[in-house]
């Protein structure tokens, strides 16, 4: 599903995705719900981290810089 490199989704998978096949509905429709797309020549596309994070899945572990025994 996902392009040459790991996590990009082209194009035509984000056109699988939301169901449209115009460029400017597909870039709307994504824009919409938060997830930030790039534009290139071949059309827009994004990656699983910005569609997730859009979606309030935040990969990144949690940054504690205190131990828990400090309370």
């Amino acid at each position: 599903m996902t392009g040459s490199i790991s996590g990009v989704l082209t194009f035509q998978d984000l056109q699988r995705i939301t169901g449209y096949q115009r460029r400017s509905d597909v870039e709307r429709s994504l824009i919409e719900q938060g997830v930030h797309i790039f534009r290139g020549r071949c059309g827009p596309w994004t990656t699983l981290d910005l569609i997730n994070r859009a979606g309030g899945l935040d990969m990144q572990p949690a940054n504690d810089k205190y131990a828990p025994d400090i309370l």
